[in-house]
């Protein structure tokens, strides 16, 4: 640890639909105004709400999941996205300790006390009083070092907040640093998996702006800052090897669930990410891998299936062996066809035998281990992988080629894995396990070399 002290933030709630996205994002465009140039960060294997912390920020979010990476590696990736920034804050995930099977594994409290983060803890008052000022005292003794700092009220209206705010000091020994009020028109639409992107809720910018604004009258931000004062860790920097192949990255409105870390372990181990759009370009780059991330594809059917110049392409990539990693929506868009939100069925890509299909329901959701028989693209037999499931939609064929285990105990059989292939539901986090992305560099360098392309 070096001696700089700088704001460092975990923001968590007692439960989700808290409001914690809104606090958050608040507190960036806030930190932003004030010149400290913050940067964010979110618990576990959330897409969607890092997008929030980047319209607020114009820089990417990093996200920390202790179930998907070891706890040293967490830190390295901490300390590496903190360097060079004035403040950092990182949003929680569900409530405060609630981790993986109904533990505190990989909650928001297990990664603020692995990092050693202050935490603010916001909470909606609905129609408590003394009851919420037992339910924070509850949280503190919950743990032995609960890392709380302050509470900030939620959708609270400054008037009762200056009365509330007193009795909860007395009560709990925790600060009360402000509240920020209900706004109409900052609020943050949501769907199936959770918030519209960033990119589709109208007018962004003002929306955060109004937060800002609403945070900034009824909170006391030099308190909250000096209460959450911390050093900064030390980041080792390693400079990226030469490229070794160039790795295909469907990115668009179909294909938007990518971590910018897993990315960068891509290019740590060697490769050139290039960008492409399914929905709108005629064919792949020139490439030596393939990256299907997942995404929102059922909202885009009726657009990938009309595209058959890039349905045709990406068919025939797979079929001459060209190294791809195909998750969840990238899944889906290797079958022979996607059911939309109507129910009505459009050709995919056709390499995969599966039928997509609107299931109702969250389905397989959660944290699970996955564990291959044989070796293929990125599994190794018998070597056990963290991954993530989030999906409403299912397929007809979900595969058989890797053993699922979640942490209760529950389990089947998923995926299609081949020397050159990993297709399956599970989200893979290539940050926690860089040896995954190591492979799927080096079979791409290998199918490069095996087809002559011109050197990079």
């Amino acid at each position: 640890m070096n001696s700089t002290c700088i704001p460092q933030i975990l923001v968590a709630a007692p439960a989700s639909g808290s409001g914690k996205t809104a606090v958050t994002c608040a507190l960036l465009t806030a930190l932003r105004r004030r010149g400290l140039d913050p940067c964010a960060f979110k618990c576990g294997p959330d897409y969607i709400d890092p997008m929030f912390h980047r319209a607020a920020l114009g820089v990417d979010s990093c996200n920390l999941d202790l179930f998907l990476t070891r706890p040293a590696r967490l830190r390295q990736l901490y300390a590496r996205h903190l360097a060079g920034h004035g403040a950092a804050v990182a949003e929680g995930a569900m409530g405060y300790y609630d981790g993986a099977a109904l533990t505190d594994r990989a909650s928001a409290w297990q990664t603020a006390d692995t990092l050693g983060l202050p935490v603010l803890l916001a909470v909606r008052p609905g129609g408590a009083s003394l009851t919420l000022a037992a339910q924070i005292r509850g949280m503190l003794a919950f743990r032995p070092d609960s890392r709380l700092k302050a509470v900030i009220l939620n959708d609270c209206s400054p008037g009762y907040a200056a009365r509330l705010a007193p009795l909860l000091e007395r009560e709990t020994g925790l600060p009360v640093v402000g509240c920020l009020p209900r706004l109409e028109a900052a609020r943050l639409p949501s769907r199936h998996l959770g918030l519209y992107t960033a990119a589709e809720v109208a007018d962004l910018a003002g929306r955060l702006e109004a937060l800002a604004d609403a945070l900034e009258a009824n909170a006391d931000l030099d308190r909250l800052l000096e209460l959450c004062l911390c050093p900064a860790p030390e980041a080792e920097r390693t400079p990226l090897p030469p490229v070794r192949a160039r790795i295909a990255v469907a990115q668009d409105a179909a294909f938007c669930f990518c971590y910018p870390e897993s990315l960068q372990a891509l290019r740590e181990a060697g490769a050139e990410c290039v960008f492409f759009s399914p929905l709108a370009d005629g064919g792949l780059p020139p490439a030596d891998g393939l990256y299907l991330p997942g995404g929102y594809p059922e909202l885009h059917a009726e657009a990938l299936s009309r595209n058959r110049p890039m349905r045709d392409a990406v068919r025939a990539a797979v079929e001459a062996g060209m190294p791809t990693v195909a998750e969840c929506g990238g899944f889906l868009y290797l079958g022979r066809a996607l059911a939309d939100e109507e129910g009505q069925s459009w050709p995919m890509a056709g390499v995969l035998p599966g039928q997509g299909f609107a299931a109702r329901g969250l389905v397989r959701f959660g944290y699970t281990t996955l564990t291959a028989e044989q070796d293929s693209l990125l599994f190794r037999k018998g070597e056990a992988v963290p991954a993530h499931e989030f999906h409403h939609w299912d397929t007809t064929c979900p595969g058989t080629a890797l053993a699922a285990c979640k942490p209760d105990g529950r389990a089947w059989r998923c995926g299609f894995a081949s020397p050159g292939l990993y297709a399956a539901f599970p989200h893979l986090y290539w940050a926690g396990r860089p040896e995954l992305a190591a492979r799927f560099v080096r079979a791409a360098a290998a199918y490069r070399k095996e087809h002559h392309h011109a050197d990079i």
